[in-house]
């Protein structure tokens, strides 16, 4: 962790608040349920070891720190898998505390649960194996599309189909490794998600099997808009202040910065990389967390 990680303030005690919520059931039991995913390349997945790696895991384990201070105890973390189909409802239900995914904070999510500030901009697109005559959502016509169960991808495909009457033929898998599976056995056509764990995915596969990413590319227009954010309960207060403080700090420190360019930039434990560069829009966002003094 940078040195942000380690030197964010503590609002609600600063505050002589009586601990209440999450905080407080944290401060109680002396643990925290992190949810984690097992195949949301760089953001979170599972490293040779079977343990949970990415950039969402590591901006996770930045809001452990902000909470530990807040309530003055160390927390052992408990990892917990959760699923795109599982994951709001693991957070809604207790189970998870913080959900490290690469998950887009919405309108209608936010409903049901809280989130962060926005950690990255991401947009739903489409990958075919490469020389395939698939160029935009229109070619999708009459041909099997794996999404993933849960996703906004999965509704903004439903979506266009129906507004096309395209005749897609929707293969609804549990998570991002079946639909690059699908498509790379040939039992889809193509795999609707978003782009960057899409390139994540064609890298991941290109470090396992040299020369075996070259046969998959990402194409079309962007589908949708994808904010993604960390997840946790909704109406709770105490924790939100906290989240927000963190993600604040971690914007001036250049945290969030320096993670980006280890997940992004940088070879992955896997060998390659991404090389991903910052948008202008999430550099923007980033920006506007830091509050400059007047």
């Amino acid at each position: 962790m940078g040195a942000g990680a380690q030197t964010i303030g503590s609002p609600v005690q600063a505050a002589g608040a009586q601990l209440s919520g999450t905080l407080a059931k944290l401060r109680a039991s002396g643990t925290i349920a992190l949810g984690y995913r097992e195949a949301s390349v760089p953001f979170s997945y599972l490293n040779a070891r079977q343990q949970p790696i990415g950039y969402s895991i590591e901006l996770c384990k930045a809001l452990v720190t902000s909470i530990e201070d807040a309530i003055n105890k160390t927390l052992t973390i408990q990892w917990v898998p959760v699923t795109s189909d599982n994951r709001i409802a693991a957070v809604a239900s207790g189970k998870v505390d913080l959900e490290c995914g690469s998950t887009t904070s919405n309108l209608e999510r936010r409903k049901q649960v809280a989130f962060s500030p926005i950690m990255f901009v991401a947009g739903t697109k489409v990958m075919v194996r490469q020389g395939t005559a698939i160029r935009s959502f229109r070619d999708l016509a009459g041909k099997k599309v794996a999404v993933t169960a849960g996703t906004t991808n999965e509704q903004v495909l439903r979506n266009l189909d129906a507004k096309f009457k395209l005749g897609i033929q929707l293969q609804v898998v549990p998570d991002h490794a079946q639909g690059f599976a699908q498509v790379a056995a040939g039992t889809a056509d193509a795999f609707a998600t978003d782009d960057v764990l899409l390139y994540g995915l064609i890298a991941e596969n290109a470090g396992k099997n040299a020369g075996q990413g070259g046969k998959f590319e990402v194409v079309g227009d962007y589908l949708s808009y994808d904010p993604y954010a960390i997840m946790f309960r909704k109406d709770d207060p105490q924790l939100a202040q906290v989240v927000a403080k963190s993600f604040q700090e971690l914007a001036e420190d250049g945290e969030i910065e320096r993670q980006y360019k280890r997940w992004f930039l940088r070879k992955l434990p896997s060998g390659t990389s991404l090389d991903l560069p910052m948008s202008a829009q999430l550099q923007t966002i980033i920006e506007t967390m830091v509050i400059k003094p007047e």
